[in-house]
């Protein structure tokens, strides 16, 4: 019989994820589908809509499962902004909405570019909530009583009454001083915003009652805590670091991205890797790619037969040599992150002969794709080895040529995800450190491919 069970809530920009965990062991799962709506450069989902889903998702939950849990937490995607005026929020704009763009491509040119950097740990981009609320302010979208929230803060008002934000989710914005722990006086001064429009802060382990009506809504006990959690890619550094003792994680989802735990923070003004805050002892330091999964999503659809391409991928990758014939392929559909931090960047083949096939683009599209990567490894430090996560990884093929290509052994555990992480930052059960299944880089294919990513980004 159940007692004393976790109940985890992980909103990402796809799906949301819920799992019940007691005593190290997921004793339950399911997800609900998001809606992401574009128009444009615009991109974002209904709030109405996400909060319908967390409920759902909860009330799947059979009963005497729910009537075990004791506590709950959140995992929430980063650098959302939900703005809300006189108690309505509407649109949940997301991190790759690209409004922003144009706005912060001029401010990364002044001074102040930097030293907000420093002070914030967030690299300067469209994604961040700094950048969306420039540009609103700039075209004056919303009136001067807009409160500026997020996911996060969604989730807190509907489970305890109140709109609160955690500092890992925070250190996301572009409007917290990692520092002091507190929104940064001078950012808010610049952008002309007032504290009281942001959500209270609290670490991200504090802990609330749940608000009545949300425990009788769900059908959890009316003594459930709430604990505010922290922000999807942290807790997924964190996972993997717990389950394999591995600092470095690299996740390949939609979008991709190298992270490091460490103990203190790190900036590089110039490269602008990002540093987010986890707990009192641990930040996570990293750079993030635009182009993860979608470049093979898009690859299905432009150059392969959608309905086969990814049961084909492996024995297509291993028709086509090691560097495609000379095929090059810059990876950047959607524009990139770090180290450029530009939605100007621009995919491309390069060097097409006459002799090249559809199998050696397909393996040009990935072999591009895993050196962009390579470069944020190096970006981040990752030496030892890689814990890896995410929907890339579930093909074994990938997960061999990724630690080929990086030439660092890749780890992949069930556990290497934020649902995990969350429990792991609030419960701290006995580490017990296991690999998983570790791919292993083939030294000599590791060699060739280290030549061939000493030139490969070359015009």
């Amino acid at each position: 019989m159940l007692k004393n069970a976790f109940l985890g809530i992980d909103v990402g920009t796809t799906a949301i994820k819920i799992g019940v965990i007691e005593e190290n062991r997921l004793v339950y799962e399911t997800s609900v589908k998001l809606t992401t709506y574009v128009d444009g450069p615009v991109k974002f989902q209904q709030s109405a809509e996400l909060e319908a889903a967390f409920v759902q998702g909860v009330k799947s939950i059979p009963s005497e499962i729910r009537a075990a849990v004791s506590n709950v937490s959140f995992s929430t995607a980063m650098h959302s902004v939900m703005p809300v005026v006189d108690g309505v929020a509407g649109k949940i704009f997301i991190w790759s909405d690209e409004q922003a763009s144009e706005v912060i491509e001029e401010f990364r040119k002044t001074d102040l570019a930097k030293h907000f950097y420093q002070r914030t740990g967030t690299p300067i981009h469209a994604m961040s909530p700094f950048a969306k609320i420039l540009y609103f302010g700039q075209q004056k979208s919303y009136p001067k009583n807009v409160k500026w929230w997020g996911i996060k803060e969604l989730l807190m008002e509907y489970f305890t009454g109140k709109a609160r934000i955690d500092y890992s989710v925070a250190s996301a914005t572009g409007l917290f001083n990692l520092e002091t722990l507190t929104w940064d006086p001078e950012i808010l001064n610049y952008l002309e915003v007032a504290p009281k429009q942001l959500a209270e802060l609290t670490d991200t382990t504090a802990a609330f009652p749940i608000d009545s009506g949300a425990a009788t809504s769900l059908g959890l006990a009316p003594d459930v805590t709430v604990i505010t959690g922290a922000s999807d890619g942290c807790l997924t550094a964190y996972a993997s670091y717990y389950r394999t003792g591995n600092t470095s994680s690299l996740t390949i989802g939609t979008s991709a991205a190298v992270r490091n735990i460490t103990q203190q923070t790190h900036f590089d003004a110039e490269k602008q890797n990002f540093c987010y805050y986890l707990d009192q002892e641990h930040y996570v330091i990293g750079a993030p790619s635009n182009n993860g999964g979608c470049v093979l999503a898009w690859a299905s659809q432009a150059i392969g037969e959608p309905e086969t391409f990814y049961q084909k991928l492996p024995n297509n990758l291993a028709a086509s040599p090691i560097g495609a014939k000379g095929l090059r392929f810059f990876p950047y559909l959607n524009g990139e992150r770090a180290p450029f931090w530009s939605a100007n960047k621009k995919a491309e083949f390069k060097h097409v002969t006459v002799e090249h096939t559809k199998i050696d683009m397909i393996r040009g599209v990935v072999e591009g794709m895993l050196m962009n990567i390579r470069i944020l490894c190096e970006m981040v430090g990752a030496r030892d080895g890689l814990s890896v996560s995410g929907g890339f990884f579930q093909t074994e093929a990938l997960t061999q040529m990724t630690a080929d290509l990086l030439g660092l052994p890749c780890m992949y555990a069930e556990e290497n995800e934020p649902l995990f992480g969350i429990y792991y930052l609030i419960h701290q059960p006995e580490r017990i450190v296991e690999a998983g299944k570790t791919f292993v880089p083939n030294e000599a294919v590791s060699q060739q491919n280290q030549e061939l990513a000493q030139h490969y980004f070359d015009e």
